[in-house]
């Protein structure tokens, strides 16, 4: 099931690449988060806005740090300018389906939402099973709709899909809260993602066209992400 992990993958080497990043724009910013993170003050290292412009990187050229720090700095920032506290689960996402290896996990790595549909209910009714594959389905609808939009819409019917996969989305994800509250914890986060469904989708979006623009596929992306890096 996908689940929260940025904070509990992180390690000191990446925390020490962020702090080294911040340095290349501003040594006396470094020195604060080398503190901070000293201190165990990491939230308020990913937080700062220091940490944001390092991670974007200059000149169009995204930060040498890792992965889940490229997405986790910029989509929870996104996050919490509109009042969400889900972004360990949100970076998650992108972190996860990098591969389609992991895509692959989920439904057999088919897409659409009558496919994922079909195989929330294939699963036995009220089981863990089930919850966790709803978890899955909408983590993936998610992900396709936050990070990959236009490819959403020219499958299918318009920007209407998108607001299909994040209905889909929220859905599965309140079956999950709903199976989870009789089963132990792990409901409330499902709830709040749930409701969040919007939000969640919007912040991965804006994350995603920080380092891909707008439209990933287009000649014009393609060339503006070239032209930046020569900056």
């Amino acid at each position: 099931m996908i689940t929260p992990l940025i904070h509990r993958v992180l390690t000191r080497e990446d925390l020490a690449r962020l702090v080294a990043e911040i340095g290349r724009l501003d040594q006396g910013e470094a020195r604060a988060a080398e503190e901070a993170v000293q201190a165990g003050e990491v939230d308020a290292v990913l937080d700062s806005p220091a940490a944001l412009d390092a991670v974007r990187g200059r000149g169009g050229a995204p930060a040498a740090v890792p992965l889940t720090l490229l997405w986790y700095v910029p989509v929870r920032a996104a996050l919490r300018a509109r009042g969400v506290a889900l972004a360990d689960y949100a970076a998650t996402l992108p972190v996860v389906f990098a591969t389609w290896r992991a895509v692959r996990t989920v439904a057999r790595g088919q897409t659409g939402l009558d496919v994922w549909s079909r195989y929330v209910a294939s699963l036995p009714d009220g089981t863990v099973a089930q919850a966790e594959g709803a978890a899955d389905v909408a983590a993936l609808a998610l992900w396709w709709a936050g990070c990959f939009p236009e490819r959403v819409t020219r499958r299918a019917a318009g920007r209407g899909m998108l607001r299909a996969y994040v209905t889909f989305a929220a859905q599965a994800l309140a079956l999950s809260a709903r199976i989870f509250s009789t089963h132990g914890p792990g409901a409330p986060l499902w709830t709040r993602a749930a409701d969040q469904a919007d939000a969640l989708r919007a912040a991965l979006a804006e994350a995603r066209r920080d380092y891909l623009g707008r439209d990933v596929h287009s000649s014009e992306s393609r060339l503006d992400r070239f032209l930046g890096r020569l900056n």
